[in-house]
């Protein structure tokens, strides 16, 4: 069953999250963390799959805090709004947004009585680089392709969990050299990189790509299933 709750970050801020529940027993719990726009159809989608391998799935609105009901498609306009957005959250005073997601990880854990994965998608990947070295009580996470990651800056954080790193060969918003400096120095990250595009694993995207969204997600599936059991 999928709904929408809401949930409150440490400083009493009220924010929604999509709900995903397994239909059978709970494995864990996985976070998905939204691109730049907003908790939309793909996103609930890729909730709504975690769900059916097992875990609680939650996905809370990362643009809440600068704007509420944000969900948008992939046309050039909601690119500008979406980073524009993103602009906002990014200037919030510390912790920001990050906050939420520690109540997001706080909830997954109590109501999955489980591990919890954090994952996410773009601007999401950069959050879950973020979660991994800022937050508690995550097991896994799994950035995709993270807008940010290779900046010195976040190449200086230390994550407190294991990482799995999903990057693509032709993604023109992260140079390789970028994400060649991220590897070194993080030998401890696994790290995948694919002949791709920037968002290939969104299929409402036309950067989809088909084998390696499908590659991806069985190496992210994996990395959960070893993790969270």
């Amino acid at each position: 069953m999928n709904a929408q709750i809401e949930l409150i970050g440490a400083d009493g801020f009220l924010f929604p999250v999509y709900q995903a529940l397994p239909q059978g027993p709970v494995l864990g719990a996985v976070v998905v963390l939204q691109e730049i726009f907003g908790v939309n159809a793909h996103i609930r989608a890729v909730a709504d799959g975690y769900a059916a391998l097992g875990y609680l799935a939650l996905a809370p609105s990362t643009f809440h805090r600068v704007k509420s009901g944000v969900e948008m498609g992939y046309a050039p306009e909601d690119i500008s709004a979406g980073v524009a957005l993103k602009a906002l959250v990014e200037g919030l005073p510390a912790p920001g947004v990050l906050q939420d997601i520690q109540a997001t990880i706080n909830y997954a854990a109590q109501t999955s009585q489980g591990k919890v994965g954090v994952v996410g998608f773009c601007w999401g990947g950069l959050l879950t680089w973020r979660a991994a070295c800022e937050l508690r009580r995550i097991a896994a996470a799994v950035p995709y392709y993270g807008g940010g990651m290779t900046q010195p800056i976040e190449i200086a954080r230390i994550p407190h969990c294991t990482v799995l790193a999903h990057f693509a060969t032709h993604d023109q918003s992260i140079p390789m050299d970028g994400v060649t400096a991220f590897g070194q120095a993080h030998p401890e990250v696994e790290l995948h990189l694919y002949d791709a595009s920037h968002g290939f694993n969104c299929d409402h995207r036309g950067a989809y790509n088909a084998a390696a969204a499908a590659l991806a997600a069985q190496r992210t599936k994996a990395f959960f299933q070893r993790l969270l059991s």
